[in-house]
This record gives C-alpha cells, structure tokens and sequence, in this order.
C-alpha cells in the first residue's frame, strides 16, 4: 500500500511565496514520476509539474518560470516551491506518484489573495 502525505499549503498575498512537501510510503519502485496537480472550484484537475526518478522534469504552461519542483530520492519526496503567486493559482494541490500504478494524497489547499 502507497500512502501520500502532503504539507505546506496555506493562504499567502498575491507576489509571495509557498513550498509544499509531499512524503510517500510503502511499495514503491526506484523508477517512478512523482509530481503535483490541482484542482480550483468547478474546473478540471490539470498539471502542475512532475518529475521522474531520472530529473526529467514536465510543468504546466501556467507555472513555467514561477513554480520549481524538486526531489529527494532517497526519502521518496517531493517538492513544490512556489514564487510570484498569484490569485488564479488558488487550488487544491494533490501529490502524485505513478510506480507504476497511480497514486494521490488527499490535497492541500492554496489560497492566494489579498
């Protein structure tokens, strides 16, 4: 069983900056994506950035240049810095694993606004 634990959201002025932090347990194969999606009221789920166990790094076209995703492999977690927010990336944020099956936690939410 794969569990995902994800920290860091909260509310913060448009400009500012968060850094979320996603810990997964359990079977888990070295060779995996692990990465971030959300989800704001009445809109779809999308893609905000992942990383494969190689580095290999996708973002979404909305957080390229403001959002960093990173990852240590050793302690299967992964991060999510980021900078310039700004009130549309008002979310929840889900952590996701695919190993090879997919995984999410249970989000966190990210309200930006003054």
């Amino acid at each position: 069983q794969v569990q995902l634990v994800e920290s860091g959201g909260g509310l913060v002025q448009p400009g500012g900056s968060l850094r979320l932090s996603c810990a997964a347990s359990g079977s888990i194969f070295s060779i995996n994506v692990m990465g971030w999606y959300r989800q704001a009221p009445g809109k779809q789920r999308e893609l905000v950035a992942t990383i494969a166990s190689n580095s290999l790094t996708n973002y979404g076209d909305s957080v390229k240049g403001r959002f960093t995703i990173s990852r240590d492999n050793a302690k299967n977690g992964v991060f999510l810095q980021m900078n310039n927010l700004k009130p549309e990336d008002t979310a929840v944020y889900y952590c996701y694993l695919r190993t090879p099956s997919s995984y999410w936690g249970q989000g966190t939410q990210v309200t930006v606004s003054s």
